[in-house]
């Protein structure tokens, strides 16, 4: 669309206008509580992974004030963040896969998880399944289909 939504660490989330793409420009900025590591947008709302704070939920309907309208304090660490479905699936990094219920953002709620073989760093979902990069092992395949009962169906152990 004419927004990029830019995680920015120690900052928090910016909404950058590139209705131009030779000149983006700032228009709004929220501050975030922890190291906004990782954002995910769907409909009027951004989704940032923020590190200690968990998953803050941002009002971006208005681009030139976006607003946190919710959150969820994840267990361990928010690293990275995808939505799809009415779920945000969050790296937790050793808290693992949390599902969280986004389908009101107000008032989040965790609904599944799974706890990883390794540190979860990273996650995208695809056709019921999410793929989360696991530190020291490997890529985990997690049936999400229910998100209520993730459990993991695969794995591709990488050699680094």
């Amino acid at each position: 669309g004419e927004y990029a939504y830019i995680a920015d660490a120690y900052v928090g989330l910016r909404v950058i206008d590139v209705t131009i793409p030779a000149s983006p420009f700032e228009v709004g900025l929220v501050a975030t509580p922890g190291v906004a590591l990782d954002v995910a947008a769907a409909g009027t709302y951004a989704y940032v992974a923020d590190s200690s704070a968990g998953l803050r939920v941002i009002d971006v309907s208005n681009p030139l004030s976006p607003d946190e309208v919710g959150h969820f304090d994840s267990p361990g660490y928010a690293a990275d963040v995808f939505v799809s479905g009415g779920h945000a699936f969050v790296a937790d990094r050793s808290a693992g896969l949390r599902v969280i219920d986004v389908s009101t953002p107000t008032t989040p709620v965790e609904v599944g998880f799974w706890i990883t073989a390794g540190d979860a760093e990273a996650v995208t979902v695809s056709s019921g399944y999410a793929y989360v990069a696991a530190a020291l092992a490997g890529v985990r395949a997690i049936d999400v289909s229910n998100p209520s009962l993730p459990f993991e169906v695969g794995f591709y152990d990488t050699p680094g």
